[in-house]
């Protein structure tokens, strides 16, 4: 049995100060203060939110909280808003479809519920905070919903990785999955590939090709890494006869420990005596000046 709550743990502890407490209760932050005006409603004076971002609800999580909620009742209210041009008893949900959803199939007749006067926009960005706090969110929906927030509602990827909890680092990382090609992004969807997995595939020109290897073969996340490091059997140097030469250990580490630091994609080309390049690969305006900022206080 799953708990309506379930996947509350992922909540940052800024959540309530981003977007308030009575949102924050409703999605789960147990740290917000109770909101004040929770009223029962008959379940019939709610309807569904046009602007939900997520369009599939999963049967066998809906099951879970059915039984849940049979059991334990709405553990957190329903936010709601006045409904656009509906009466006074008509309610649009704001955040709690899936607790709407499985109130129905438990059969209930009364739901919990917050009323808060807010607009459209007001409404899509905290349907899009509570699709993202999901456990069961694959990876690339995940990335959307948060470079949603990122284009649509100004946040910053420190706000974002205090509001569900996470490094800066987990936000930047996650959203560097969204310039992986489609049909990389679709075995992600799928669950054919993992987030590490992908991760060792961004900005090879034969990620597809890969992610394919990868998933046919059940290729662990260090495997995968290793595949991507392989000399390209096509590629023009290698069929001169010159393969390009293999990153030793210690680069390979070094890459991986200044990645994580930085939240970005870094490569690091040693020539031995004669130097080399760091190279640090960026997705966004806000990325690049987030270097220039960390550069200037060198």
């Amino acid at each position: 049995m799953v708990d309506e709550s379930a996947g509350k743990n992922r909540l940052g502890r800024g959540l309530a100060a981003l977007i308030g407490d009575d949102a924050a209760v409703a999605l789960g932050d147990e740290t917000a203060p109770v909101p004040k005006g929770v009223r029962e409603v008959p379940i019939e004076f709610l309807r569904a939110n046009p602007f939900q971002p997520r369009q599939i609800f999963r049967t066998g999580d809906l099951d879970d909280l059915t039984e849940s909620i049979r059991e334990k009742g709405i553990l957190q209210p329903i936010m709601v808003r006045p409904a656009p041009g509906g009466s006074e008893n008509e309610f649009e949900i704001v955040a709690g479809e899936r607790r709407w959803r499985a109130a129905q199939a438990a059969q209930l007749h009364d739901v919990p519920i917050v009323v808060k006067d807010l607009n459209d926009n007001e409404s899509l960005e905290i349907a899009i905070i509570e699709n993202v706090q999901r456990a069961d969110l694959n990876p690339i929906e995940e990335a959307a919903g948060y470079q949603r927030l990122v284009d649509q509602f100004t946040y910053t990827q420190d706000q974002l990785s205090k509001m569900i909890g996470k490094s800066r680092s987990y936000v930047a990382n996650t959203l560097r999955l969204l310039s992986l090609p489609s049909g990389v992004q679709d075995f992600l969807s799928s669950g054919a590939l993992s987030a590490g997995h992908a991760r060792a595939l961004i900005g090879h020109p034969q990620a597809e090709k890969l992610a394919k290897e990868i998933a046919d073969k059940g290729l662990s996340v260090r495997e995968a890494e290793a595949l991507t490091r392989k000399p390209e059997s096509s590629s023009p140097k290698a069929k001169s006869g010159s393969s390009p030469k293999l990153k030793d250990a210690d680069t390979v580490a070094l890459e991986k420990n200044i990645t994580n630091a930085l939240g970005l994609s870094v490569s690091i080309n040693h020539k031995g005596e004669k130097g080399g390049t760091v190279n640090v690969s960026y997705t966004s305006l806000e990325q690049l000046d987030e270097i220039c900022r960390r550069l200037s206080r060198v």
